[in-house]
């Protein structure tokens, strides 16, 4: 097999290298046609027609001053936005600004034309509310939890004792993964380095023989099966038995990111390694469970050899996992910044390779839409995993702990729908030590969890998101000129939901915009029950925000301190009246801040003695 893909090496990208280093497709796109602009409150709405094709568009803006950028909205890593709409936020009242939009078919190709100019000023009029109207027995489609797949911090810290502040890592850890499977709905984890060797996956015998040993693994995995949440198998890093070059290495767990220095052992590894988990668990478990190569291989930090070695990696590693089982899955690149997708799905059709799901990550910005691309390639209908995802990547980053984060997760669910098929949070645990372990409690970490597994904002959005009804109702009237946005639904009981928030992927404006700021009037219609109990919960700078609660000099808390952030380490939930709806009609009117969230419930009101809803 391995002298089958030698004879392949001289496989090449048809791209072209501008003089900026930037890699550009040849295959531009037109320019898209019909760019509108509607003026609000502290932001402009642009609209477009779609570009068939696209996976993505890039936003120019020209200030006051006559220069012109692309907009790269503070913390993300790739500067196209999905869809046919973006909201501009951020920008000064009283000054005439220049937008022009351009498609782009790949995250690498960042020449395509340009729109027709739009020229306009935010609005310095006060805002009208926000008209949504929902239709509570029009139903729809069905709920899509595009977050049952989260990310992790490498597995091995289930097996941790504490660490130097007294935090138990393996038990809090566990705990993380526990809360994750029962409040969020959480049926799969992504982690780096089931490869380390703390493991000790693999060593070199006297006569340099390998010698496999998976038994650290089936602690690990056993433990998350006990749990109910299975593994997304990142084939990562190298062990050192099989490493050209152990020298090289990531984070301060030094995971090994060198190529094998033969190519037929990193098979050997896969192939055995997979048989051993089929032998385990059987094949009818693991077979749900994504193989995935490596770990984004297009930065040098994570992988010292080149594209062709990563595309043999992939190669000899997916031959392998077929020839266990075809039932099996694999899929890649995995790749930072959504790069390098086209890269493996053209490889895959060309030589005739397996391709179950594509993988890859983005940060700070919402995903693109990659269809256009696995189709010309063949690969149509293939899942899409964005396998790492969130507010931002910046390690200790400012804007991981802000409620920003919070409305921030929504968006990227409702952007996403219905085109992928898992959008994984990075991570859920601050108990995280790429760059060491955590210097205090809310130190900006990646975790949807701290330490001691509060919840933070961001936490509470994934929570509600999960934990909306099964059947997503007709909803519109959300308004081109503001920055709020809305999703509805309806519980087998007949309880409807509707998830508001108001929020922004510029990270300038992360601490709010009081601009911004809307009351929401939601109108409802077909209304079954005779009387609603009325709820409405609330994330925002004053409301399940638990960072806010701890002195910022305060490193980590004393007892009393821990006793009583656990206190208050709950959703936000005020009661309202009852609403006795007319002929199905019923209006409520909210205010929302920027950056917040509420959901708004309507609960069938109970007769108490006969606990049946009131007709």
């Amino acid at each position: 097999m391995a002298d089958e893909i030698d004879a392949r090496r001289d496989w090449e990208l048809r791209v072209y290298e501008r003089s900026d280093g930037v890699h550009v497709d040849s295959d531009q796109l037109p320019a898209l046609e019909h760019l509108r602009a509607v003026a609000g409150s502290g932001c402009i709405t642009l609209l477009w027609n779609p570009v068939p094709g696209a996976i993505g568009y890039l936003v120019e803006c020209t200030g006051k001053d006559g220069s012109s950028t692309v907009l790269r909205h503070g913390e993300s890593d790739v500067p196209a936005v999905p869809g046919d709409r973006f909201v501009v936020t951020g920008l000064d009242d009283g000054v005439e600004y220049r937008f022009r939009v351009a498609a782009v078919r790949a995250p690498e190709a960042r020449d395509g034309a340009w729109s027709d100019p739009v020229q306009i000023a935010t609005s310095i009029a006060d805002p009208n509310p926000v008209e949504l109207h929902v239709k509570a027995g029009q139903v729809v489609g069905r709920l899509q939890r595009l977050w049952s797949m989260v990310g992790s911090e490498r597995l091995s810290q289930l097996t941790m004792g504490s660490d130097e502040h007294g935090n138990d890592i393996g038990g809090e850890f566990h705990e993380a993964l526990r809360i994750a499977h029962d409040d969020l709905g959480v049926r799969w984890v992504r982690a780096h380095a089931i490869f380390h060797d703390d493991l000790g996956v693999a060593e070199r015998a006297e006569d340099g023989q390998l010698v496999f040993d998976f038994s650290g693994i089936d602690v690990i995995y056993d433990s998350l099966l006990a749990i109910g949440v299975r593994p997304v198998v990142e084939l990562s890093f190298m062990p050192r038995a099989l490493a050209l070059d152990p020298s090289k290495t990531v984070f301060t767990y030094r995971g090994i990111i060198s190529p094998p220095r033969d190519w037929r052992e990193w098979g050997q590894l896969i192939s055995e390694f997979v048989q051993h988990l089929v032998s385990r668990y059987g094949i009818n478990e693991v077979a749900t469970w994504p193989f995935e190569v490596w770990n984004e291989p297009n930065l040098e930090v994570f992988w010292t050899g080149s594209k062709e070695d990563y595309l043999r990696l992939y190669e000899v590693a997916a031959r392998a996992i077929k020839a266990v089982d075809t039932r099996l899955q694999v899929g890649g690149p995995s790749s930072a910044a959504s790069e390098w997708v086209e890269l493996l799905a053209r490889f895959t059709q060309e030589v005739d390779c397996p391709l179950d799901f594509v993988t890859t990550h983005t940060y700070g910005n919402l995903p693109l839409d990659f269809r256009p691309i696995l189709a010309q390639y063949g690969h149509e209908g293939v899942p899409i995993y964005w396998t790492e995802w969130g507010v931002g990547s910046t390690h200790f980053g400012p804007v991981h702990d802000s409620v920003s984060g919070a409305p921030f997760v929504l968006s990227g669910y409702q952007s996403a729908s219905k085109r992928i098929d898992a959008l994984s949070y990075w991570v859920i645990s601050d108990h995280f030590e790429e760059l060491g372990r955590p210097p205090r409690l809310f130190h900006d970490g990646f975790g949807l969890l701290s330490v001691g597994n509060l919840r933070k904002p961001r936490y509470w959005a994934v929570h509600l998101a999960e934990h909306q009804g099964e059947e997503t109702l007709e909803l519109d009237g959300t308004p081109y000129d503001s920055s709020v946005e809305a999703m509805a639904s309806r519980h087998q009981d007949g309880m409807i939901d509707v998830v508001i928030w108001n929020g922004s992927i510029n990270t300038e404006i992360m601490h709010g915009d009081p601009r911004l700021d809307r009351a929401v009037r939601v109108t409802f219609a077909e209304l079954a029950a005779a009387m609603y109990d009325v709820s409405i919960a609330r994330v925002d700078q004053e409301h399940s925000n638990i960072v806010a609660h701890l002195p910022q000099s305060t490193q980590w808390p004393d007892e009393i301190q821990w006793e009583e952030l656990r206190r208050l380490d709950r959703l936000f939930v005020e009661e309202r009246e009852s609403l006795a709806p007319t002929e199905g009609r019923a209006e409520i009117t909210l205010v929302l801040s920027h950056p917040g969230v509420v959901r708004l419930r309507l609960a069938p009101t109970v007769d108490r003695e006969r606990f049946v809803p009131v007709s």
